[in-house]
């Protein structure tokens, strides 16, 4: 054998032939990459043979277990799961935005006429202008957000990172939850989206599962995709003839409502959530395309899927340099800066992990 992995009292058998063997002596040496085990065939009488029909150089064994008499003295394990390192690092994520006092003074005035709240002909909208902390705090998310799902990292295998600033300061960039999965998921190029392709990738992920059934499967998808699934589920709904008002209902004033929306689909005790996102429509745009991860914990530790990372407290710290007028521009004393004006700032430390990315799928339209 190439490597130490069967040791005494361990039962295997040769796939091809499902010939069962038990180990009788522990494991010898002979070589880097060969190991020499004593072996007998397990059955029922004594006249049982080695099954000469196929070339045993190279064939494949599979471990079954183990057998020992009372009062045993020892034991061994076999590590059933994959194992891999992986190294990541936190992303810096920062959104700046200054404002004048006088705007500030003025911000709720601007936006109530922009939503039609004055008397007269103010109840017209003539402009819109977003306040200022919530326009920054959506551009922090939407950063936040798009990193965590799409960012490529830039550190090498030493984890030295290829990106500094002018100053030689190292600029370091997590990789996304796409970029982790892209590398071990299975990959399915599709021309038309359908329930056989829902089966299939929930067959796929199932037999990567701690279980074959009772997993929750979620699929992050974009606009093209979220539109192709509920057209799929609406029509596997009629196909089948579904009682209900599944398709449609009837209001007390006679009129008919037509049509539904679907985010879940189950099969062979597996199900599957559909979520839309439209960072993902900005990536692959009006081609469908969803990433597929079981979700379901991990049985012995309890670990989440995916989890999001961060420093203690850093996941959102704002802000704010004064200027002359203060934070909401009317205000006495005293100031960082002798602009008549404020800046908010909006930074934090995010980073996402994938525990196990083999059990993943992705859809991608062609």
């Amino acid at each position: 054998m190439r490597e130490n992995y069967y040791q005494k009292n361990d039962t295997f058998e040769i796939e091809d032939t499902r010939q069962q063997f038990f180990v009788t002596a522990g494991p010898t040496r002979k070589n880097d990459s060969y190991w020499e085990i004593q072996v007998r065939i397990i059955d029922n009488d004594y006249n049982s043979v080695l099954d000469d029909s196929i070339e045993y150089v190279g064939a494949r064994t599979r471990w079954i277990g183990n057998a020992f008499p009372e009062l045993s003295e020892y034991g061994f394990i076999k590590y059933q799961s994959n194992v891999s390192k992986f190294r990541n690092y936190l992303t810096t994520v920062r959104c700046d935005d200054s404002y004048s006092s006088l705007y500030k003074i003025h911000e709720d005035v601007f936006i109530n006429l922009g939503k039609g709240a004055g008397s007269g002909d103010d109840k017209e909208a003539i402009y819109k202008l977003d306040g200022a902390k919530a326009n920054l705090m959506m551009n922090f998310n939407t950063a936040r957000n798009n990193m965590m799902l799409l960012s490529k990292g830039n550190f090498d295998a030493h984890g030295n990172t290829t990106l500094r600033d002018y100053q030689n300061r190292p600029i370091y960039i997590g990789e996304g939850v796409i970029p982790q999965v892209e590398r071990y998921a299975h990959k399915y190029a599709y021309n038309k989206l359908s329930t056989e392709v829902f089966n299939a990738m929930i067959n796929t992920i199932s037999e990567k599962s701690d279980n074959p059934t009772g997993n929750k499967i979620a699929v992050v998808c974009n606009e093209a995709f979220w539109q192709q699934m509920n057209l799929i589920l609406g029509k596997y709904l009629s196909d089948n003839h579904v009682d209900g008002t599944h398709l449609w209902s009837k209001a007390a004033n006679d009129y008919i409502k037509v049509g539904a929306a679907y985010n879940t689909y189950r099969f062979a005790g597996n199900e599957v959530s559909f979520l839309v996102d439209r960072a993902l429509t900005r990536e692959y745009g009006n081609k469908g395309y969803g990433l597929a991860l079981d979700l379901s914990s991990d049985l012995v530790s309890g670990m989440p899927a995916i989890s999001m990372m961060t420093l203690k407290g850093g996941q959102c710290i704002q802000n704010y340099i004064t200027g002359v007028g203060g934070i909401d521009g009317l205000s006495s004393g005293e100031v960082s800066s002798p602009v008549a004006g404020s800046k908010m700032v909006i930074h934090g430390y995010i980073g996402a992990c994938v525990w196990n990315p083999f059990k993943s799928f992705i859809l991608r339209e062609v």
